[in-house]
């Protein structure tokens, strides 16, 4: 019989954090009495903040090929929807991992630790990421993160008063290139220009109409939401090479996902082996993966 997921929580005082075991996945975080996470409802989006590994996006033909061997794989891969087991915890601190099993093993014929951390400092939440090639090989992966940021949040106006507000190196990003995704979900060849209004974009219908926005090649490394008067409520702070934008295109869902990632889905033309993926990761037997990023809640 299959046990029920744990929650975990963290908090400051001032913030609390939950963080449900399954997927070790990011749940709630209110601050001050405000809900800044979507709430996972399955009308527009059953899930919060999942990670994804050891693939981010989909596969083309929703398989890979290893070693002259075929994999199936969904979309994100499987660590969002398995029980990580708990390592660590403080009053704002935990550590949680995922090693591989029999399960695993079937659908990615890799040995491998996945801890996930989360630390709660005063206004931010940082999320670490640690993978450990634990086999005898070499080990080929991506991973990102999912977060789903409630937009209006604290039922302040309506969502098309809202913006996006994109930063490089601490200046307002101008204007970047885009790639879209195809119909079956992998990367389209072409990218697409989008202009800012002083590093602003708007959240409007039409924004996600083809899916979510990948910004590659380390554009941007700072994404903010803003309320309709302009005061940015969260702000992601990152170094991965992409990040994507995403909210259900049509549903006019009340959140928007800002996506750190360290891989992509499979281009539309794609036809190469597991290791060949654009924008994948490689470690030796032993070697291993660190990356974080932060969530900065409130003004």
């Amino acid at each position: 019989m299959t046990s029920k997921p744990n929650k975990y929580i963290l908090t400051d005082g001032h913030t609390a954090v939950t963080i449900n075991s399954k997927g070790a996945e990011l749940a709630s975080v209110v601050r001050n009495g405000c809900e800044y996470m979507w709430n996972a409802d399955a009308k527009y989006w059953g899930r919060t903040a999942p990670v994804l590994f050891p693939i981010v996006g989909s596969l083309k033909d929703k398989q890979y090929r290893h070693d002259g061997a075929v994999y199936p794989m969904g979309q994100h891969g499987f660590a969002r929807d398995m029980e990580f087991e708990l390592v660590s915890q403080s009053d704002t601190k935990i550590t949680m991992a995922l090693t591989d099993n029999e399960d695993t093993l079937r659908v990615y014929p890799f040995s491998f630790r996945l801890e996930i951390s989360y630390e709660l400092e005063d206004k931010s939440l940082k999320v670490s990421w640690r993978v450990v090639n634990t086999g005898n090989g070499t080990m080929y992966f991506s991973i990102g993160g999912h977060p789903a940021f409630m937009c209006p949040v604290d039922g302040e106006g309506e969502q098309k008063d809202y913006t996006i507000r994109l930063y490089k190196d601490g200046k307002p990003l101008e204007g970047f290139d885009c790639t879209h995704l195809t119909s079956e979900g992998t990367a389209a060849k072409e990218t697409v220009s989008y202009e800012t209004d002083g590093g602003i974009l708007a959240v409007s219908r039409e924004l996600f109409l083809k899916d979510a926005l990948i910004l590659e090649n380390s554009q941007a490394d700072r994404v903010s939401l803003a309320k309709p008067d302009g005061t940015e409520y969260v702000t992601v702070e990152f170094d991965a090479p992409l990040v994507g934008l995403w909210s259900p295109a049509g549903k006019d869902a009340p959140f928007v996902c800002i996506e750190p990632w360290y891989g992509r889905c499979d281009g539309e033309d794609f036809d190469g082996e597991l290791k060949e993926r654009e924008w994948g990761n490689s470690l030796g037997a032993g070697e291993e993966f660190g990356k974080s990023y932060r969530m900065i809640f409130g003004e």
